[in-house]
């Protein structure tokens, strides 16, 4: 039998936080961000819970786009990133994806390739990852529109906020600025700006279409505020045995270079979770977890395949009990503040070897 560390995903949860984001979002309407792997909690899944309300997908590469066609679902796929090969141009065309376009040796792709996508074009307001600068974008626009097919297939623009988490940055208000004095000579075309954060600034435009994409699976995407905090649902509980438990006395210390000792005698879990699952092995001393309703702490080091914790807060537990490491009762949000990172990395990075069981 398999060891029941496990990643149990709530796929309910998901269509709450998606709805959510659709009320945040007004007259936008949202397309569902499900790249790298549904932020690991299974993009077939994932694609598949929200297909009754999402008319529209987003993901960073053709291989997720391909997925979710692999599923039955032919709502429109748009690619984050654009196109990564040349042949990619045609695929696209093929499968109803629309690529966003941010250099120009995409665009020649595009002009090359014997069957035209629609498509979208990153501008740059100031993330300064990739798009067109803003000053650019007419010449390209301009060569576009005197072709008919280009003009037609031509969707809107798009663009990424830097600092959108933070809502006392004047960034994105500027951003937004540049961005709708640089779209403004092409009013019908579509516009979409809004990361997930943007979802909860207010005031903030979206356009024509949102991309919330952290905030469908319950984590934060804003600073000091958790996803319960903000409505959000958690979508994955990270749910691991007890293995083992004892009796630490006074001065004994756990784990990996002895960095916790116990200032009292202390009853002590050993846990069937660590870093070769996923779980951040900088999450120290005092990170939260939860057995049988009761929130405890860790203790220590985190391990390649185990973790201790300080059973203090729930005497009752006992080997074979399901420890929460994140999830309903503990912030996927708050156990990243203790690791030095964020909720996506943490969602992102369980690996293969827990199952993802769904209800």
């Amino acid at each position: 039998m398999p060891r029941s560390t496990v990643a149990r995903i709530d796929t309910d949860a998901i269509r709450h936080n998606y709805r959510l984001a659709c009320r945040r979002a007004g007259a936008a309407r949202a397309m569902a961000v499900i790249k790298a792997d549904g932020y690991g909690h299974g993009i077939a899944r994932v694609a598949r819970a929200l297909a009754e309300d999402a008319p529209c997908y987003a993901v960073a590469s053709l291989e997720e786009a391909l997925a979710v066609r692999n599923e039955g679902l032919t709502q429109p796929v748009v690619l984050l990133q654009g196109t990564h090969q040349r042949d990619d141009v045609e695929v696209c065309a093929r499968e109803g994806f629309q690529p966003v376009l941010h250099s120009d040796y995409q665009l020649t792709w595009l002009q090359e390739a014997s069957e035209k996508p629609s498509y979208w074009l990153k501008v740059n307001t100031g993330m300064n990852r990739i798009g067109f600068a803003p000053e650019s974008l007419a010449t390209r626009v301009d060569a576009l529109m005197a072709v008919p097919v280009f003009a037609s297939t031509l969707q809107g623009f798009m663009t990424h906020f830097a600092c959108a988490d933070d809502a006392s940055s004047p960034e994105t208000e500027e951003q937004t600025r540049r961005f709708e004095a640089a779209v403004a000579p092409w009013p019908d075309l579509q516009r979409s700006v809004g990361n997930s954060a943007a979802h909860f600034l207010p005031g903030q435009a979206l356009f024509d279409w949102s991309r919330p994409g952290i905030m469908l699976y319950g984590a934060s995407p804003v600073l000091a505020q958790t996803g319960p905090e903000l409505g959000l649902q958690a979508a994955m509980t990270l749910e691991a045995p007890l293995i083992a438990t004892r009796w630490l006395k006074t001065g004994d210390c756990v784990g990996y270079g002895g960095t916790w000792v116990a200032d009292r005698d202390t009853r002590m879990g050993i846990v069937a979770v660590g870093y070769g699952d996923g779980y951040p092995r900088h999450a120290g001393t005092d990170t939260p977890a939860a057995v049988g309703g009761k929130r405890i702490r860790l203790i220590g080091r985190v391990s390649m395949d185990m973790l201790a914790v300080d059973l203090s807060a729930a005497p009752d537990a006992q080997e074979g009990d399901a420890v929460e490491l994140w999830g309903g009762q503990v912030s996927v949000d708050e156990v990243a503040s203790h690791a030095g990172t964020i909720g996506y990395e943490l969602l992102t990075g369980v690996t293969a070897r827990v199952p993802r069981l769904y209800r």
